[in-house]
This record gives structure tokens, C-alpha cells and sequence, in this order.
């Protein structure tokens, strides 16, 4: 009888250990994402911006959070025509397939053709009153949340807005 409790005593405690570990451990096991697929666009003018692992771990979160229910691996439920790619951004007016102008779009959403607000339509930081949401979003998150988006190319590659299950 001795030696059964020891057992269970033993296997509890290794149990209890690897808990431990899971829950003391950060995301350490992380995949690793190459400096190259952390560069995109910075502006209209073709400069680029590397962007640190955290800063794309933190636009996926905020992403997933605020963005997914409608734009779930870059497709765009309300209009399938206009997705998140790279190169729907690039033929927005004004381009949407840099940082500012991805922010931008995210602080005063205008149509495709950049003629009209969707202010009301779309969520923003202009009209947090309606898409609660985006409130408490800073400057720093629109940004993350921007280069989430484009660097998933560089990521996930043509997944990335096909309308294919990407993950």
C-alpha cells in the first residue's frame, strides 16, 4: 500500500511541476519571424520599417480582437472584392498598403476610390462613440495592428486574403 501512495505522490508532483513550467514559461516557443517578413512599407514615398516580433505579436492580438470578426485571415466579409492583400491595399485611393496610410484608413475610413468617409460604416478612431471597440486603441496599436496586416504576405504568403483557411 506504501509504495502505491508513493506512486501517485510521485506522478502528482511531476504533474504539478509541468504545470508549473507551462504557466511560468512566456511564449518562449514562440515561432521565430525572419527580420525580412518584419519589414514593409512605412510610406508612400517606398520607405520601410523593420518591425520587432512583439510589435507583430501585439497587431495580431489587437487584430484578432477588433478586426477578425469581419476580416478573418484578410478577407473582407462585407465586400469580398476589397480584401486586405497587398495589392487591393496598393490600388486604394489613397494607398493603403504602406503604415501611415493603413493608419490613416484606421483613424478616417474613406471608400475604395478615397471620395467618401465610411466613418460610420467602418470602425474608427473618429467614431469610437459607435465602434467601442476601437476607444481604447492607441496610436501605437493602430500601427501594430497595420503592420500585422502587412506583413502577413511575408508571413503566411498567398493564404494571406485568398479566402482559404489559412491556419
Amino acid at each position: 500500500m506504501k509504495n502505491s501512495s508513493s506512486s501517485v505522490f510521485f506522478w502528482v508532483s511531476v504533474l504539478i511541476g509541468v504545470l508549473i513550467c507551462q504557466i511560468s514559461t512566456p511564449a518562449a516557443f514562440a515561432i521565430e519571424i525572419s527580420e525580412a517578413a518584419r519589414t514593409v512599407p512605412l510610406n508612400a514615398a517606398g520607405d520601410t520599417i523593420t518591425l520587432s516580433e512583439k510589435q507583430i505579436s501585439n497587431g495580431q492580438r489587437k487584430f484578432n480582437g477588433t478586426c477578425s470578426a469581419c476580416h478573418l485571415d484578410g478577407v473582407t466579409k462585407p465586400n469580398p472584392d476589397v480584401s486586405l492583400s497587398f495589392e487591393s491595399l496598393a490600388l486604394a485611393v489613397p494607398p493603403r498598403n504602406n503604415l501611415e496610410g493603413f493608419v490613416d484608413y484606421l483613424n478616417n475610413p474613406t471608400t475604395y476610390d478615397g471620395q467618401a468617409s465610411l466613418e460610420e460604416l467602418h470602425p474608427s478612431k473618429a467614431r469610437a462613440d459607435l465602434f467601442p471597440r476601437m476607444k481604447d486603441l492607441t496610436e501605437d496599436d493602430l500601427a501594430d495592428i497595420a503592420g500585422y496586416v502587412l506583413a502577413q504576405p511575408n508571413i503566411v504568403g498567398r493564404l494571406w486574403a485568398s479566402g482559404k483557411p489559412g491556419r
